[in-house]
């Protein structure tokens, strides 16, 4: 099966032989230089609870307005529990997205004081199961990002663990996505309307349809293809900023299917891999220079992240 976007092999990196190393590193660099998404193999999420967690998530959306409702707090932003259907829109839209989605955020156990900034996860009574599951997904995506982020740094010339204080506890988001079936004729032809991530970078597991297409450069969208075990992985636009758009947050947006399968459910599950909000992204000076002089303002990742959450309706 080819791939419509860049493959590296994480097991490279991980290999601990520099050569190796340098190689996935500058592999990996190009392909965020150049495209903005990879798909990734050997990633070490596991394959079995991406399955148990897709279970429980499509038992959750299948339950009762009512109920699911129980679970949608008013004043967090859409950031921990349950986000009803139409809620978000893509930023500079005022079509809403056909989606309702669950989202868990950090849980902090060392004892950090980052700990008060951070809302408690929403716990589900009918599905004991779901939080556990959740949190335990979410690990193993901070694990898998925290490799490649690591890889990005040795890309940038920065030091190896340029990243790891700022993703410590981070703000970071596993969101869980319910595209229903399309009952009318609907008003859009997209699900979620084309968009930039707002993060350092995305980690997508297997969406259970078809339909993310990613603009080339040309301009063009290029449907994403991708074998089942491998993630997808794009940057976000906090890591733009940062490398002052030396790596490329790529506008993505999801599909309506065909008619014929306008009766089927989309599921999806994004890792948002945030910084802590303290977090500086002020363009490094090395991406800095007379070919691409600065392109952005300073600004904090909790500032933007707040700026971005009004923009596409989640923030009041």
């Amino acid at each position: 099966m080819m791939n419509t976007i860049p493959t590296v092999d994480l097991a490279e990196y991980l290999s601990g032989e520099p050569a190796r190393m340098q190689q996935f590193a500058q592999d990996l660099g190009k392909a965020y230089q150049e495209v903005g998404f990879v798909a990734v193999r050997n990633h070490g999420v596991d394959a079995g609870l991406v399955q148990q967690f897709y279970d429980a998530v499509q038992r959750f959306f299948a339950m009762p307005e009512e109920v699911k409702c129980k679970y949608e707090v008013p004043g967090l932003a859409g950031q921990r529990g349950y986000t009803s259907f139409g809620r978000e829109h893509a930023k500079g839209s005022d079509a809403p997205d056909l989606k309702e989605f669950w989202q868990f955020g950090q849980t902090v156990t060392d004892g950090d004081a980052v700990k008060e900034e951070y809302p408690d996860n929403v716990e589900v009574e009918e599905m004991p199961d779901f939080n556990k599951l959740g949190t335990d997904l979410y690990r193993s995506f901070e694990s898998s990002g925290g490799h490649l982020l690591r890889a990005i740094a040795d890309f940038l010339e920065l030091p190896n663990d340029y990243f790891a204080e700022h993703i410590h506890n981070g703000n970071s988001i596993l969101r869980a996505i319910h595209y229903p079936p399309i009952t009318s004729e609907p008003k859009s032809s997209v699900r979620a309307e084309q968009h930039e991530d707002i993060n350092l970078i995305t980690l997508l597991v297997g969406a259970s349809a078809d339909g993310l297409e990613v603009m080339s450069t040309e301009g063009n969208w290029v449907a994403v293809k991708t074998a089942p075990d491998e993630i997808v992985v794009n940057v976000g636009d906090m890591l733009q900023r940062l490398t002052n758009n030396v790596l490329r947050s790529t506008t993505h947006r999801v599909v309506n299917p065909p008619r014929e399968m306008w009766h089927t459910s989309r599921f999806s599950i994004p890792f948002f891999l945030h910084p802590r909000s303290e977090m500086d992204l002020t363009c490094l000076d090395s991406c800095v220079n007379e070919e691409n002089p600065l392109q952005y303002e300073p600004i904090s990742a909790g500032g933007y992240l707040d700026e971005r959450l009004r923009e596409i309706g989640l923030k009041k």
